[in-house]
């Protein structure tokens, strides 16, 4: 029989749990990139702490200090490289509405199918002026207000990722400590195997980590070749752009698709051929052949649980879902494997 005092002390144990857990919630996705960025970078904290005498915080801050420097600042910096963009697209619009279209490019004529169309729409576009774009307002309000939510939404990305940073340093400097009260947490659930599974976890985050990160660098480098062969404006920007997107299921192509169509506006047809070409075959093409072999590399769990996870982590959970599904899936292809393994 339960008493009194026991069952209200074990309700004021749940609510003092749910209050923590409301508190914390905001803050879940931050403290888990945090966790992810310390952790993928462990090793270069350890080297950088012996390298300094053995004092992890200002190794800490020094690191922490470096992932500002490369992470937040070329996001912001990219930021304000759109907006200049959104400012170029507003003052052309303003420009057409003013002084008409500019006369249509000979290529659009002779597109099977659709030339003639293309060609008639941009004439009578032209004729209309004011009018077609006086009919177009309400839609462009619509799109504007689309811009302004993304936008937002945008803004309290950069919030995260500043907060993740910051989670980041005490993730540093703290690391041990954590790493040992969260072992002897496992190790109170699951006993001895405890350390087992903290151990597939760690694993399969660090080949993750290895697979998307690496890929995406490799696919940015690659495109950013590209951009520059092919003499694309603002190669760079597109570059940084190439690996952001390429963080996601068929990203790239939204980097190199409207490069393609710039040098085809621009009359380069040799040099769209070729980039049209790079990105299907080599930035978009690298995904299919470095990120399984990264992510396979060194481990015996099967690359399908690994990719499975990947996909339905991102589709589940969203950008964080890279990592947390294939540690779910990992985990509980560990505990069902285990389970029937052992004797009836």
């Amino acid at each position: 029989m339960i008493s009194t005092d026991r069952l209200l002390m074990q309700i004021a144990l749940l609510l003092l749990l749910v209050a923590c857990t409301w508190v914390i919630l905001p803050f879940v996705s931050a403290l888990l990139w945090g966790a992810i960025l310390a952790y993928a970078s462990w090793p270069l904290m350890r080297r950088l702490s012996v390298m300094l005498g053995g004092r992890p915080t200002l190794a800490a801050g020094i690191l922490t200090g470096m992932w500002v420097l490369l992470v937040l600042l070329p996001l912001v910096w990219l930021g304000f490289n759109l907006v200049d963009h959104l400012r170029g697209a507003v003052a052309f619009i303003r420009d057409v509405q003013l002084e008409g279209l500019p006369p249509a490019p000979a290529w659009l004529a002779n597109l099977p199918l659709v030339g003639d169309r293309l060609a008639r729409l941009w004439t009578t576009m032209d004729a209309q002026g004011a009018a077609f774009f006086q009919g177009l307002k309400p839609h462009l309000g619509q799109v504007g207000n689309w811009l302004v939510a993304r936008s937002a939404r945008l803004g309290g990305g950069l919030i995260e990722l500043a907060l993740a940073l910051v989670f980041t340093f005490f993730f540093y400097r703290d690391g041990p400590r954590i790493a040992a009260f969260v072992l002897r947490l496992l190790e109170r659930l699951m006993g001895e195997r405890g350390a087992y599974y903290l151990s597939l976890v760690a694993d399969t985050v660090q080949r993750v980590v290895n697979g998307v990160i690496g890929t995406a660098a490799a696919q940015a480098l690659l495109a950013l070749i590209g951009f520059m062969i092919a003499g694309i404006p603002g190669a760079l920007v597109l570059g940084i752009f190439t690996f952001l997107l390429s963080l996601i299921p068929m990203g790239p192509p939204l980097a190199w698709i409207p490069a393609v169509t710039w040098l085809v506006w621009q009359e380069h047809y040799g040099m769209a051929v070729f980039l049209g070409l790079w990105g299907m075959f080599v930035i978009s093409g690298v995904d299919n052949v470095l990120k399984p072999y990264l992510i396979s590399r060194g481990g015996d769990l099967p690359v399908v649980i690994v990719l499975v996870g990947v996909f339905g982590g991102l589709l589940a959970f969203g950008f964080i879902g890279l990592f947390l599904g294939p540690t779910f899936l990992a985990v509980g292809y560990r505990l069902v494997t285990d389970w029937a393994r052992e004797p009836a």
